[in-house]
């Protein structure tokens, strides 16, 4: 234990430390993109330590292309922005250093102490404030995941493993780093990215890091809201949603995220239109094409604001009217929560609203939805609707076919108007010559 404390407190590896040198782990220099091996090159040639960490370091391994690079480093930010043409200091409780090389950027941070005594915590134990300078093994100690935890000394080309997190990932295992419950009381949002990182990468959550997030999950009701609303975002647009979302439910995460989940998935035509729009979104982040937020978030909710709206009109209501107040109490119970910003909800709003119209194909009602700047988006989700069932097919074909057409065309394909028609109002012609009404006394 005497041992223990000393390297701690002079920084030194502790003698569970693992260094894998280049021909054991087969991670060459040249998968690191460019502009981070130049970032820890001319930090190494400062006289600094920096190596590449995190999840870069985990999908390499794994065979997967990172999306970017962080590298850690003993330098102070103060130290590093000097050292770049194009570098700036950010953030207020920690300071990062974004480097810019070309068209990429590359988050350098100092290392980060993992003592306990100097952090700020709330009565839950959630850390409020722990940015304090520290050692490359303190740094470690406060990462998530052991498989996070792996560095790549770019100098020596040589792999540091601090927690086994190479051994889990040959196992295909996601591990927390410490004592699973202390770690989800410091920050409970660890519990949501453990799902959505063992769903990602195909691994399988560690008993000890799955066991207490049941019980543990109404601690997710103490993060802020634009936090959660964050890593909702980045879940959903994983190109692995559907997973994430199945092991959600099975590790008991789901409740207090999408609090109306439960009740969709219950339905049958709502869990197979759900089903089918995280397969759609999986299926267009992988393979590369846009996904948007608005969207998806609406496919979400949609059979809640269907069922309350329905509700509404079986009481009497107007159908329009109905929706519209459906559409405020979904979104209210969802804002709560997760902070959807008011440009998403300004499109979903959009979207639903424009359902109602898709029945109407007679007259100038189908030009006019035709011509409306959302009309694409929403015409996919009445598609999403046909395909789960919802809607007839024939009604989603008849529409992707007046899309296309030319003008003869469409005109031929206009339906007769059923409705009654709206009579004219006459106007009151003023009769020449007549008395002005008597002013009231």
């Amino acid at each position: 234990m005497i041992k223990r404390f000393i390297r701690r407190v002079l920084g030194l590896p502790s003698e569970t430390t693992l260094r894998v040198a280049r021909d054991r782990h087969g991670l060459a220099r040249e998968r690191i993109s460019p502009a981070a091996a130049k970032v820890c090159a001319v930090l190494h040639d400062a006289g600094f330590t920096a190596c590449v960490v995190g999840g870069a370091v985990r999908d390499l391994l794994l065979g997967i292309t990172p999306k970017d690079y962080d590298i850690a480093t003993d330098a102070r930010p103060e130290q590093v922005k000097p050292l770049f043409r194009r570098a700036i200091i950010i953030g207020r409780r920690f300071r990062l250093v974004h480097v810019m090389i070309g068209a990429e950027t590359v988050e350098v941070s100092t290392f980060r102490s993992a003592d306990a005594d100097t952090s700020e915590k709330d009565e839950h134990g959630r850390v409020l404030r722990d940015n304090v300078f520290g050692t490359q093994e303190g740094d470690a100690r406060r990462r998530d995941f052991t498989v996070n935890a792996i560095y790549y000394d770019c100098a020596t080309e040589a792999l540091i493993d601090f927690h086994g997190g190479l051994a889990d990932l040959k196992k295909r295992v996601l591990r927390v780093i410490g004592d699973p419950e202390t770690r989800y009381r410091e920050d409970p949002v660890r519990m949501l990215r453990a799902v959505r990182l063992a769903a990602k990468l195909g691994l399988t959550l560690d008993a000890r890091t799955r066991e207490p997030i049941r019980h543990m999950a109404p601690l997710m009701e103490r993060v802020p809201p634009a936090r959660l609303f964050d890593e909702m975002l980045k879940l959903l647009l994983s190109g692995h949603a559907s997973a994430c979302l199945r092991q959600l439910r099975e590790v008991g995460l789901h409740q207090g995220l999408l609090p109306l989940l439960d009740v969709i998935l219950e339905q049958p035509l709502g869990e197979r239109f759900v089903t089918l729009a995280l397969a759609q979104t999986d299926e267009r982040v992988l393979s590369g094409k846009p996904v948007s937020p608005a969207f998806l978030f609406a496919a979400l909710l949609w059979h809640e604001v269907l069922a309350a709206s329905k509700a509404r009109a079986a009481r009497g209501e107007r159908a329009i009217p109905a929706l519209e107040i459906a559409m405020d109490e979904v979104l209210d119970t969802q804002c709560a929560k997760l902070a959807i910003t008011r440009r998403l909800t300004a499109t979903m709003r959009e979207v639903w609203a424009m359902q109602p119209r898709f029945e109407n194909r007679s007259g100038n009602r189908a030009y006019r939805l035709l011509e409306s700047p959302r009309f694409r988006m929403a015409y996919d989700f009445l598609a999403l609707r046909a395909a789960s069932g919802e809607v007839p097919a024939e009604l989603e074909a008849w529409w992707r076919a007046f899309q296309s057409a030319d003008a003869d065309s469409r005109q031929a394909m206009l339906l007769p108007e059923t409705g009654p028609k709206k009579r004219r109002r006459r106007r009151r012609k003023k009769r020449l010559g007549a008395d002005p009404a008597p002013e009231a006394a």
